[in-house]
């Protein structure tokens, strides 16, 4: 079994990367895909200001992380071929890392949006509340929590995020 090299690291770090992106990808477009129709369907009218506020917030992360989602698309058609794919890692891990916080603070918010429609506030916010910490514990607690679970894994070191930033 032979060691791969830097350069064939940095390339297979960046084709999960890519992996990951399409994934997250889908999932931010059609979300923001929903909350650009909505206001256009006859019940938003019957809307408060607090449920409009709540849109504005969903809509707004939406366009923030599907434009931190998709940047890293952008930053390698202007670095393609130079040789820097380290900085592209980087750069995308970072942008994939803020797109996903931006994801959740949109969804999270969707969710408050429509239960605050349907239901009372209280269960609205309750709901909510429990969306977000759903989202939490499978994004980032599980996540950081397994970063230290079978340390004699082979591939722990090269997916190591700390890696990808701190080299």
């Amino acid at each position: 079994m032979s060691k791969e090299t830097e350069r064939q690291r940095w390339q297979r770090n960046f084709a999960d990367l890519l992996q990951e992106l399409r994934v997250a990808q889908t999932g931010v477009q059609i979300l923001f895909a929903f909350l650009l129709t909505l206001p256009f369907s006859n019940g938003f009218t019957r809307t408060t200001p607090f449920q409009k506020d709540v849109y504005v917030v969903a809509l707004l992360a939406a366009a923030g992380a599907t434009a931190m989602i998709i940047s890293p698309v952008a930053f390698h058609r202007a670095l393609f071929r130079q040789g820097r794919k380290p900085e592209l890692v980087r750069f995308a891990h970072l942008m994939a890392t803020g797109g996903l916080g931006l994801m959740l603070v949109s969804m999270v918010s969707a969710v408050l949006l429509i239960t605050d429609f349907v239901l009372d506030r209280p269960i609205a916010f309750l709901l909510s509340g429990i969306t977000g910490a759903w989202f939490l514990l499978f994004w980032v607690i599980l996540p950081f929590a397994r970063r230290n679970w079978g340390e004699d894994d082979i591939d722990d070191e090269e997916d190591d995020p700390r890696v990808l930033v701190g080299d």
